[in-house]
């Protein structure tokens, strides 16, 4: 009997860290949707086409496009600018000989 109030206070004292964790993002609203359906439009992207051979293509080409214009807004606003994507190399320097 004592080990299983063990094994059940140290189920439950792991499971509710996962459960607050799992309710902290809280689903979009439907104003939301229709916000970035209208900017993705807005973007070049259009869902009446009942038949589009470029699908994958052209909404991902329109939300690289919204997520370039939402960096631009956020550096505007921030003042620390968009997120680094540049590469860099380092390696030994040129050896004297």
């Amino acid at each position: 009997m004592n080990t299983q109030i063990k094994v059940i206070t140290l189920f439950v004292a792991l499971a509710a860290p996962v459960a607050s964790f799992a309710q902290s993002e809280q689903p979009l609203t439907r104003a939301e949707v229709k916000a970035q359906l209208k900017q993705i439009q807005q973007a070049g992207y259009n869902p009446a086409i009942a038949v589009d051979a470029n699908y994958p293509a052209d909404i991902q080409a329109a939300e690289a496009r919204v997520a370039a214009q939402n960096a631009m807004a956020q550096s505007e606003t921030t003042g620390y600018g968009s997120t680094a994507t540049g590469t860099s190399q380092a390696g030994s320097g040129a050896t004297a000989q």
